[in-house]
């Protein structure tokens, strides 16, 4: 891994944690855990720096908030976040930006980037981010997985606009087909 590689992983690393200065959106039916924008910042590193260097920008972000960085949305940071309702999904970020890159790389020459960017972002980062969160949301916080996937279901809106989101910049970053290859 040359300078190049650490450079933009550390820059992605800072992405995401800018991405926490976007105030959190709070609601009582969401179980403590906030819409945050953060998951976009994983969904665009996966796919703009590829799914190795994607999911090692995200653990670096990861080791920066353990340490007590105030990085996560709402200025939240230390190691007692991994104890608590966002836990499964903190420690989803790493797969789901590894598993949208692949996803974006196998997706986009079957069809344009903008539609792949889209998908691969929707299923990283808001299916796996769920695979993960839901069942250690549940195991935290004493409630059922089906309460889990109910408040898992109140965020889809959220994945679906942050999915948006990542295709909309990545398609202006990388000057994207629209449309599929011919």
């Amino acid at each position: 891994m040359g300078l190049r590689d650490i450079g933009l992983i550390l820059f992605f690393a800072a992405i995401i944690a800018l991405l926490g200065l976007v105030p959190p959106l709070h609601h009582p039916m969401l179980g403590g855990v906030p819409v945050t924008a953060q998951g976009m910042g994983v969904t665009l590193a996966g796919i703009l720096i590829g799914s190795r260097k994607g999911a090692v920008a995200a653990i670096v972000f990861l080791v920066a908030v353990a340490f007590g960085f105030p990085l996560l949305a709402g200025g939240r940071g230390g190691l007692s976040v991994f104890t608590g309702p966002t836990a499964g999904f903190l420690f989803a970020f790493p797969l789901a930006a590894f598993i949208t890159g692949v996803l974006f790389q196998s997706l986009s020459w079957r069809m344009g980037g903008f539609l792949a960017a889209f998908l691969a972002a929707f299923v990283g980062g808001y299916v796996v981010l769920n695979l993960i969160g839901i069942p250690v949301m549940a195991w935290l916080t004493d409630k059922t997985v089906r309460q889990a996937v109910e408040i898992a279901a109140g965020l889809l809106p959220g994945g679906l606009i942050k999915a948006l989101g990542t295709a909309i910049i990545v398609y202006l970053v990388a000057g994207l087909e629209p449309v599929g290859r011919r």
